[in-house]
């Protein structure tokens, strides 16, 4: 939809928005989610109302079902649809393709790949991030307390917002969607290979340099994510037809609860081996996803290079005269 309603030109800033509220719930998930208990750890304030105490979880469940539910009544009544009228009476040959004819179509396949790969990643990173803080220093993590993981959370979550939102769009202008994704996949892995670091960093007790160095490799690093978005602009560049996008964007999100089902149980079972036997200090979880995360930048590459925008009548022109 927002390709639809966005011009070659804004689409990227166009999508740095859509990112940015996605983010946005990011950051607020894990302050909603803090909620939790509320009688316990806010006694003052629930702690002599008995609905909290028999329904410890109500608050926070509450609220994201109130979101959800918002969501549905604000697209419900003010949501326009962008399907173009003038689609309605162009012929169907033309927007038809089969599914194995739309993957044969040239760079179709590899930004599906680019596009589950990140996913993969993503969902990865996402399942083992809170066990990994929560894991104790010794067994491999950081030994962080709830509110702690929340925070750390958090500051990815606005990270994330504020890399899409300022940071996207230009680079996107200056380097494009393959470069782009080319140079996330450079950082991705020494980021993540960064949680190995700052353990060792608590194991020597070197707690100062930890608290300098992880709040700003998570604020940096963090900056990965604008991949996801990257992928969601080579798909849809890879359409062989804006009629046709509707239908790639359903192979693309067809493939994702696939790897969203095997993605965060095998890299953490991965790492709860590596922490139960305490192969490679806790941490062959963290370094095999790092492995996956450098490969990203060869994945990336297998991506069609941008084409050289045609030539306008006034360039032809001027081509023609410099000849003559």
């Amino acid at each position: 939809m927002f390709h639809e309603l966005s011009t070659p030109k804004n689409t990227a800033r166009a999508f740095s928005y859509f990112a940015f509220a996605g983010n946005l719930g990011i950051f607020a998930g894990p302050v909603i989610g803090s909620l939790a208990r509320p009688a316990e750890q806010y006694p003052d304030i629930f702690g002599h109302i008995q609905f909290f105490h028999d329904w410890p979880y109500i608050l926070p469940t509450a609220i994201a079902g109130a979101v959800g539910l918002t969501a549905a009544i604000t697209a419900s009544l003010f949501l326009k649809e962008t399907l173009p009228e003038k689609l309605k009476n162009k012929d169907p040959a033309e927007q038809t393709m089969s599914t194995w004819e739309l993957l044969k179509y040239p760079g179709v396949a590899t930004s599906i790949l680019a596009f589950s790969w990140a996913s993969m990643l993503g969902f990865a990173f996402t399942a083992l991030c809170p066990v990994y803080f929560y894991t104790s220093v010794s067994l491999g993590g950081f030994g962080f307390s709830e509110q702690f993981i929340a925070l750390f959370i958090s500051i990815n979550g606005i990270a994330q917002a504020l890399w899409l939102l300022f940071a996207f769009p230009p680079l996107h202008k200056r380097l494009g969607t393959r470069r782009l994704l080319q140079f996330c996949g450079v950082f991705w892995g020494p980021f993540i290979l960064f949680f190995p670091i700052n353990n060792w960093f608590l194991r020597n007790g070197w707690k100062a340099a930890f608290w300098t160095i992880a709040p700003v490799v998570q604020t940096l690093g963090s900056g990965v994510a604008i991949a996801f978005t990257a992928c969601q602009l080579a798909v849809n560049e890879a359409a062989p037809s804006p009629e046709l996008l509707g239908t790639l964007n359903g192979v693309a999100l067809t493939i994702q609860p696939a790897v969203r089902a095997i993605a965060p149980s095998l890299f953490s079972s991965i790492f709860a081996t590596g922490v139960k036997k305490h192969i490679l200090g806790g941490q062959l979880g963290m370094l095999i996803l790092a492995v996956f995360a450098g490969a990203y930048f060869f994945v990336a590459s297998l991506l069609p290079k941008p084409k050289d925008p045609e030539p306008t009548n006034d360039q032809n022109n001027d081509e023609l005269a410099s000849g003559a």
